[in-house]
């Protein structure tokens, strides 16, 4: 006999996503879906501050322009 499952498994591709829906959603504050986030996926978390550090880097650096 098989079971049939309502919620689908999540794959590698979308394993991220479901991790991003699974801790943002809720009742906390945003401090503690943040840290929920990053000590579930810390290699994730990491890159997303990578990626916003160098668009702010990027940001800043043509307001020095005369």
């Amino acid at each position: 006999m098989v079971e049939t499952n309502d919620v689908p498994a999540s794959n590698d591709k979308t394993g991220l996503a479901d991790s991003l829906r699974e801790h943002f959603s809720g009742d906390a504050s945003l401090l503690e879906k943040v840290q929920s986030f990053a000590k579930a996926r810390p290699w994730a978390s990491g890159l997303l501050v990578g990626v916003a550090g160098l668009l702010l880097a990027g940001s800043l650096r043509g307001k020095n322009k005369r």
